[in-house]
C-alpha cells in the first residue's frame, strides 16, 4: 500500500505535493519521491526513508512547476533504495509513473520489453508500466498528444495483471495528469483552478472536499481547468461530485474512528494481496529444490505476541498438510533454550515489523545451529528479511494500530500456503488435495468480506457485557490459538482481565474462575470437535457463565438450548476457519475498549514494534 498525490493548477505544485505526502505517510514510509514538470522537462527528486528525508532533498533541489506528482512507498518489489523509489521513468525521461499495488506479470513484461531494447534501472514491478506506455505510444494513432496518451494507457491496462493504480505525467502534455486503477483506490479532488489525483482523500482535504471516485478500468484526466473520467474506450463518464464531510484525522483513517477498526475492515484486501504472492513457487522463496524439501524433518516456528498465536495455528498446518514435525517457540524463550543442532531443519520467523529484538536474536541462534531460515514478514527491507535465507511477504500495507489484526490473519494465510506447498513437494498430499485446498484458500477473501459484516451484531452484544471483570475464551485444535488471540486483543486495548484456554483443559483448573455472569466465548464451528465444545458450553453455563458461541450456520440449531448468544461466521474449510473466527473477537475488543473510553490505537505501555529485549 503506497500513498500518491498529483497536482495540476496555476500555483507551484511542490508545497501541495509535500503536504499531501505527509498526510499519506501512514500508507508507506520506506522511501518517497516527487516529479515536477519544470520548463518543459521532468525533474525528479527521490530519497530513502520517511517523507522528512525527501523534504530535505526537495529544499536543496528547489524544483518549480505547476504540474507534478509524489509517492510515498510501501515496498513490494525491490528493497528500499533510491533506485527503487518512485517515480519511475521510461527510456526517454519524458514520461514518469507512480504506482500503488502489484503487477503480477511484470517479469514476463520486463523480459519482453528488454527484448525490444528497453533499459531498466530498478528492481520494481512499477517500472514496466513506464516502459510499456512508452512502447504503446509508438503504436497508437490519435488526433493529438492528449488522446495519444490516453489510448496508450488504455492499451497498457490490457497487458497488465494484478491489482494496481498508477499515475502518469508526460512532458508532451504538460498541462495534465492521468491515472487509472484496478482494485486499488484512486480519487479526484476538485478545486478552483486546480485539481488533484490521489490514492486517498487526506492528501488534498485541506484544499477541497469535493471529489470524484474512479472505478476499475476508468482513466481519470485532470487539468487546471477541470477533470474528466473516461472509460476504456475513451468515452466520458458522467459522475456527480461527492462532498466529503470528514475532518483531516478521520480522513486518514478512511472515515473510521480508529485505525484498529479500519484495519479490521482492511482484512479482505490484505488477504487478497497476500494470496497474490502465494501463487509464486515457494521453492524460490526457500532456496530449496524438491529433493531438499523432501529431506526436511523438523520446522521450528519462532514469534512473539499475536504472531506467536498465528504460529501455533501454523503448527497444525505443517503437521497435517506437510507431514513435518513442527515446534512453536516464543522468541524470547527460544534464545535461551539448549538448542540441539538438527540436520535438514527449517526455522520460520513470523513478524509484522521484522524488527522485533527477541525474534532477531532467536533467528540468529537458529542460524548458528545450522537451520535454514525463513521470514514471514510485512515490511520489506526490515532487519529480519535481511537476516533470513528466504522471505515470504504478507502484503498488508502499514498497520498503524498497535493491536495486530490484518497482519495476524495474513500470517495464518501465509503459513497455510506454505504448508500446502511443502506437502505437495514432499508427497504428503496428493495433487487433488492440493488443488482443493488451494481453491479454498483463494475463496478466503470473499468469506472475509462477509465476516467483517458482523460488527453491528458484536457492537450490540458488548452493551450487555463490557463492564464484566473477567472474560474467558475457549477453543480446540486450530481454534485454541484463536482463543489465546481473542484474549490478547481484549487485554491489549481494553485492559480487561481476559484468558484463553484449550476447551478440554477447563476441568483441570480454569473452570474455577467462572462466576455467575462471566462472559465465556466458545470458538466452535460445526466441525469434528463440535460435540466436545457443546459439552464445554454446558459445563460453563452450569456455573452461571454468559456463554457466547461463535459458530457456523450448521451449528446454530444444535446450540439453541445451550448458549446465551450465537454469532454466525461464514464457513470455510476446517483448517482455514480460524482466519474468520477471529473477526468477531477483534470487533469485541474494539467495542469494549470504545465503551470504556480507552486509547484504542495506542494502548498504554505498548509499542507497535518491540526493538529491545
Amino acid at each position: 500500500m503506497c500513498g500518491i498525490i498529483g497536482y495540476t493548477g496555476k500555483k507551484n505544485c511542490v508545497p501541495f505535493l509535500m503536504e499531501g505526502l505527509k498526510r499519506l505517510e501512514y500508507r508507506g514510509y520506506d522511501s518517497a519521491g516527487v516529479s515536477i514538470l519544470q520548463a518543459g522537462q521532468i525533474v525528479t527528486v527521490r530519497s530513502v526513508g520517511k517523507v522528512e528525508e525527501l523534504e530535505k532533498a526537495v529544499l536543496q533541489a528547489n524544483p518549480q512547476g505547476m504540474t507534478g506528482m509524489g509517492h510515498t512507498r510501501w515496498a513490494t518489489h525491490g528493497k528500499p533504495s533510491e533506485e527503487n523509489s518512485h517515480p519511475h521513468t521510461d527510456c526517454t525521461g519524458d514520461l514518469v509513473v507512480v504506482h500503488n499495488g502489484i503487477i503480477e506479470n511484470y517479469l514476463s513484461l520486463r523480459e519482453k520489453l528488454e527484448s525490444y531494447g528497453h533499459k531498466f534501472s530498478s528492481e520494481t514491478d512499477t517500472e514496466v508500466i513506464a516502459h510499456l506506455i512508452e512502447e504503446n505510444l509508438l503504436h497508437v494513432r490519435a488526433a493529438d498528444d492528449e488522446e495519444r496518451l490516453i489510448k496508450a494507457i488504455s492499451k497498457t491496462n490490457s497487458s497488465l495483471s494484478g491489482a494496481f493504480a498508477y499515475y502518469v505525467m508526460w512532458a508532451r502534455t504538460p498541462y495534465l495528469l492521468a491515472g487509472t486503477k484496478i482494485q486499488n483506490p484512486m480519487v479526484v479532488g476538485l478545486g478552483k483552478d486546480e485539481n488533484y489525483l490521489a490514492s486517498d482523500v487526506p492528501a488534498f482535504l485541506a484544499h477541497t472536499n469535493k471529489v470524484l471516485f474512479v472505478e476499475d478500468g476508468e482513466i481519470a484526466v485532470i487539468k487546471s481547468s477541470g477533470a474528466k473520467i473516461l472509460n476504456a474506450n475513451g468515452s466520458v463518464q458522467k459522475r456527480k461530485a461527492v462532498k466529503i464531510d470528514w475532518d483531516q484525522k478521520t480522513a486518514e483513517k478512511g472515515g473510521y474512528r480508529h485505525f484498529l477498526l479500519k484495519e479490521i475492515y482492511d482484512q479482505p484486501q490484505a488477504l487478497e494481496d497476500t494470496l497474490r504472492t502465494a501463487r509464486m513457487d515457494f521453492s524460490k522463496v526457500l532456496g530449496l529444490d524438491t529433493a531438499a524439501i523432501r529431506k526436511l524433518r523438523t520446522v521450528h516456528i519462532i514469534a512473539c505476541g499475536s504472531a506467536y498465536h498465528a504460529a501455533l495455528v501454523g503448527k497444525y498446518y505443517l503437521e497435517q498438510l506437510a507431514g513435518i514435525v513442527a515446534n512453536v517457540d516464543l522468541a524470547s524463550e527460544y534464545k535461551y533454550r539448549a538448542l540441539v543442532p538438527v540436520k535438514d531443519a527449517l526455522a520460520i520467523a513470523v513478524s509484522q515489523s521484522g524488527e522485533t529484538a527477541d525474534t532477531l536474536g532467536a533467528v540468529q541462534k537458529a542460524k548458528e545451529a545450522g537451520f535454514r531460515t525463513l521470514a514471514i514478514c510485512n515490511v520489506r527491507g526490515s532487519s529480519l528479511t535481511r537476516l533470513c535465507d528466504g522471505v515470504f511477504y504478507t502484503h498488508c500495507g502499514p498497520e498503524i494500530s498497535v493491536a495486530s489484526t490484518k497482519t495476524f490473519t495474513s500470517q495464518i494465510t501465509a503459513l497455510y500456503a506454505m504448508a500446502m506447498f511443502l506437502g505437495q513437494a514432499n508427497g504428503n498430499i496428493s495433487k487433488a488435495v492440493f488443488e482443493k485446498s488451494y481453491k479454498e484458500l483463494l475463496m478466503l477473501p470473499k468469506a472475509m468480506n462477509e465476516a467483517v459484516k458482523l460488527e453491528y451484531e458484536v457492537r450490540h452484544l458488548t452493551r450487555k457485557i463490557y463492564k464484566a471483570d473477567r472474560f474467558i475464551f475457549l477453543g480446540r485444535h486450530v481454534n485454541f490459538p484463536i482463543a489465546l488471540e481473542g484474549a490478547l486483543k481484549l487485554k491489549e486495548v481494553s485492559y480487561k482481565s481476559a484468558e484463553g484456554f484449550a476447551a478440554g483443559e477447563i476441568k483441570h483448573g480454569p473452570i474455577s474462575v467462572i462466576d455467575k455472569g462471566t462472559p465465556v466465548f466458545m470458538l466452535m464451528p460445526a466441525d469434528g470437535l463440535f460435540d466436545k465444545m457443546v459439552s464445554a458450553c454446558q459445563e460453563c453455563r452450569a456455573r452461571g457463565a454468559f456463554v457466547v458461541a461463535i459458530t457456523t450456520k450448521a451449528g446454530v440449531k444444535p446450540l439453541k438450548n445451550f448458549v446465551d448468544k450465537i454469532i454466525i461466521v461464514p464457513k470455510t474449510s476446517d483448517l482455514l476457519q480460524p482466519v474468520l473466527d477471529i473477526v468477531p473477537l477483534q470487533f469485541l475488543a474494539y467495542w469494549i475498549a470504545k465503551r470504556l473510553g480507552c486509547d484504542i490505537d495506542h494502548p498504554r505501555h505498548l509499542a507497535k514494534s518491540v526493538t529491545v529485549e
